[in-house]
């Protein structure tokens, strides 16, 4: 989000807020985080630690949201709104619902 200046950073940050009140009130918002730092670490099957990948791409993973809808339909409306907000391009994917967890 390094194209937004600094002055405009309230603005967008209540844009985002009001949205996510919206997805609240609507019943579809599950969670949502801002992603702190873009190096990850991986932990192994045997319990090793590493630095993770560094990504060779100027793309960035700024957060995510997850939300609960019926259809990919509502998901992009609801995606078109955060990204309207956020003044940034969002990516969909589907989750698979695991019962137990």
């Amino acid at each position: 989000m390094d194209h937004i200046p600094d002055e405009d950073w309230p603005m967008v940050g209540e844009a985002s807020h009001r949205v996510v009140r919206e997805a609240e009130a609507a019943g579809v918002w599950i969670f949502g985080c801002g992603i702190q730092q873009q190096q990850s670490t991986i932990v192994a099957t045997d319990g090793a630690v590493t630095v993770g990948p560094v990504h060779e791409t100027k793309a960035v993973l700024g957060g995510f949201s997850i939300i609960e809808v019926p259809s990919r339909d509502d998901a992009l409306i609801w995606a078109a709104r955060i990204a309207a907000a956020c003044q940034c391009a969002q990516e969909v994917r589907e989750i698979m619902f695991d019962p137990e967890s």
